[in-house]
């Protein structure tokens, strides 16, 4: 009986020893997520690099000039209005000894004090700064001699950005008119055609 449990005792004792000697996979990965950087942290990291930039206000216009597309042109329409990020002018053309088209223009901060064209009186406009849009071969008069343009030459608006936008003269062929802005601001003009429009965006930004 004693040689028995002798044997029993030799038999099992591996058993025991390779037991107490083995960790468990869960042990091991325990251990080795502790050595290592966690994965929290290089999700972070990575989530770090690939992050989209932080958006800067660009450089923007502060004028804007352009040739057009012919070299006169009747004023047949002006207007104005507010959209979320911009005012926006409007002066559409018709043609003059010719095809519609934009003439060229030049749109920039005017010098206090304003005058008139041709009168040399004094014009106020609400606003500072204020741009000058300046249309040569622009006119509101025909060949004919006859007005193209009845509507109004002062808009007074509650805008963002436009405060008043006025006619300053009509004068040989070249048409000058003001807008009074609320703040320093950037402005953007495009050439459309069918009809033919100069469109002057004013941002609020």
């Amino acid at each position: 009986m004693y040689r028995a449990l002798i044997s029993r005792l030799f038999l099992t004792a591996p058993l025991l020893v390779a037991a107490c000697g083995t960790a468990s996979p869960l042990a091991n990965a325990s251990k080795s997520q502790a050595a290592s950087p966690s994965a929290s942290a290089s999700a972070t990291a990575a989530q770090i690099a690939t992050a989209s930039p932080v958006a800067t206000n660009a450089a923007c216009d502060t004028s804007a000039s352009g040739k057009g597309t012919v070299g006169q042109a009747t004023i047949t329409d002006v207007r104005v209005a507010s959209h979320s990020d911009y005012d926006r002018i409007v002066f559409e053309f018709g043609g003059r000894g010719g095809p519609a088209g934009v003439p060229s223009y030049e749109i920039k901060t005017a010098a206090r004090p304003i005058m008139r064209d041709p009168s040399g009186l004094p014009l106020v406009i609400a606003g500072d700064p204020v741009f000058g849009i300046i249309l040569r071969g622009g006119t509101k008069q025909s060949l004919e001699g006859t007005s193209t343009y009845g509507g109004a030459t002062d808009f007074k608006t509650g805008y963002p950005m436009l405060r008043e936008l006025a006619e300053g003269g009509d004068f040989e062929a070249i048409a000058t008119w003001y807008a009074g802005l609320s703040k320093a601001g950037c402005v953007h003009a495009s050439v459309l055609a069918d009809p033919a429009r100069l469109v002057i965006d004013l941002s609020h930004r």
